[in-house]
C-alpha cells in the first residue's frame, strides 16, 4: 500500500496549454551522479498527475527546488517514450543506494488510477475520454505563449536596412489583414514569399555598461508578396494584430522552430546579468511577469535555463557618517528563459518572494 500525504503545489501555474505541447526530459541517466537536490519533508511520496497540471507544480511537490527534477528523474526502460507525462500517470519517489529518485508509471486507454478513501493507489478499467497526445508542460504556457513568435531582437542595422512600407493600396495610411500595401527596399523576393511585419518598440540597453545590446521589434502582422518591380513590391496583407503603419518594416519569417519545449537546468557557466524590462505593457513584476534580461547566448545562456533573482539593496543614509550608502541585495526569486537571442533574453518569472523591479539582479541558481 502507498500512503499520499497532502501537499501544496509550489505556485498556481495550473491552467494547461491549449494544443500539443511536448515536454522533453532526460532521456538516458546510466552513469550515476551526485544528487544536490533536496526532498520536501512533506512530500507525498506518489502522486497522480491531473489535468492543468505543469511540471513545475509537480517537481514542486517532491522537491524544494523544482527546477532540480531532472536530477533525480529515472527512466523506465519498459515505457515507450518516457519523455511525455500525461494526466493518469503515477509518480513515486524512490530512494535507491541512499539516494532520492523519482519514477514513472504510465497509465494507459486500458487503465486508470486513482485514490480510494484508505490512500491506496489502485488499478481499474475505464474509458479514457481526454487524448493520451496531450502531455502536460513544464510551465504555464499561457504566461509565455505570446511572446515565443511575436518579439524578437535585433541588430540596429538589420532594421534600418530592412524594406519598409510606403503607403497602403488606394493611398490609405493604414493597412489590415486583406489589404494590400507597397513596400520599397532590397531583398523583397518573389511572388509567393512571405515576409513578418514589424515595428521598432525599443532600444534594450545594458544598465551598467550603455551597450546597446539590440533592438526589440513587435511583430504586428505578416504579409505576401504579389509582385515586385524594381525596388517596390506588392504585398498582400495575409493577417494583423493592429493597423500597419508607413514605416512599419518587413522582414523574413523565422526559421526556426519556436516550440515550447523546456528543459529545467542550471547554466553551464556562471551567469550575471539584470532584468531591464517587464513585457506585456506592465511596469511591476511579479509571478508570470514576462521580463528582458541582458544576458543572453553570448554568456551561454539556453532556453530553460533558471535563474534566480536578486532585489536591488535600498539607498539608506548613514547617520554616523552622514553619507548614503546602498543595502546588500536579497534573494527574492526565481525565473526560467524560455527564449534567447545574441545580447539578451526573454524569461518568465515563476517565484516572486519579494517585491521585483527592473535592474534587480539574476545570478545562477
Amino acid at each position: 500500500m502507498l500512503c499520499r500525504a497532502p501537499a501544496p503545489g509550489l505556485g498556481r501555474l495550473v491552467r494547461a496549454f491549449n494544443g500539443v505541447v511536448a515536454l522533453l526530459m532526460v532521456a538516458v541517466l546510466a552513469a550515476p551522479v551526485a544528487v544536490d537536490a533536496q526532498v520536501r519533508e512533506d512530500q507525498p511520496g506518489v502522486y497522480i498527475v491531473q489535468r492543468g497540471d505543469t511540471l513545475w507544480d509537480i517537481s514542486g511537490r517532491f522537491l524544494t527546488e523544482p527546477w532540480r527534477w531532472p536530477e533525480i528523474w529515472r527512466v523506465n526502460p519498459e515505457i515507450e517514450n518516457p519523455h511525455l507525462i500525461y494526466p493518469g500517470d503515477v509518480i513515486r519517489l524512490e530512494w535507491i543506494d541512499g539516494e532520492p529518485a523519482l519514477v514513472l508509471d504510465r497509465g494507459d486507454d486500458a487503465r486508470t488510477v486513482r485514490m480510494i478513501p484508505d490512500d491506496t493507489v489502485r488499478l481499474e478499467p475505464r474509458v479514457r475520454y481526454e487524448p493520451i497526445v496531450t502531455a502536460i508542460p513544464t510551465i504555464d504556457l499561457d504566461a509565455v505563449g505570446p511572446f515565443l513568435s511575436a518579439n524578437r531582437v535585433v541588430r540596429p542595422r538589420e532594421l534600418e536596412n530592412a524594406p519598409y512600407v510606403v503607403q497602403g493600396d488606394s493611398g490609405r495610411l493604414l493597412t489590415g489583414a486583406g489589404d494590400r500595401m507597397y513596400v520599397r527596399g532590397e531583398e523583397l523576393g518573389r511572388a509567393g514569399d512571405s515576409f513578418a511585419v514589424v515595428r521598432r518598440a525599443t532600444n534594450l540597453i545594458d544598465p551598467d555598461t550603455g551597450e546597446l545590446l539590440g533592438l526589440e521589434a513587435e511583430e504586428i502582422g505578416a504579409a505576401q508578396v504579389t509582385s515586385v518591380e524594381r525596388d517596390i513590391g506588392t504585398l498582400l496583407v495575409t493577417s494583423s494584430r493592429e493597423d500597419i503603419r508607413i514605416g512599419d518594416r518587413i522582414l523574413p519569417m523565422e526559421t526556426r522552430p519556436l516550440e515550447p519545449r523546456f528543459f529545467p537546468s542550471a547554466p553551464d557557466g556562471d551567469v550575471s546579468g539584470r532584468i531591464i524590462k517587464v513585457l506585456g505593457g506592465v511596469t511591476q513584476v511579479g509571478n508570470l511577469s514576462v521580463v528582458v534580461l541582458n544576458v543572453g547566448d553570448r554568456e551561454g545562456l539556453v532556453p530553460g535555463n533558471v535563474l534566480s533573482i536578486w532585489q536591488q539593496g535600498a539607498v539608506v543614509r548613514d547617520r554616523e557618517r552622514n553619507e548614503q550608502i546602498r543595502l546588500p541585495s536579497e534573494e527574492a526569486g526565481l525565473l526560467m528563459v524560455f527564449r534567447v537571442f545574441d545580447r539578451v533574453s526573454y524569461g518568465v518569472v515563476l517565484e516572486s518572494r519579494r517585491p521585483l523591479a527592473v535592474l534587480d539582479q539574476v545570478l545562477n541558481p
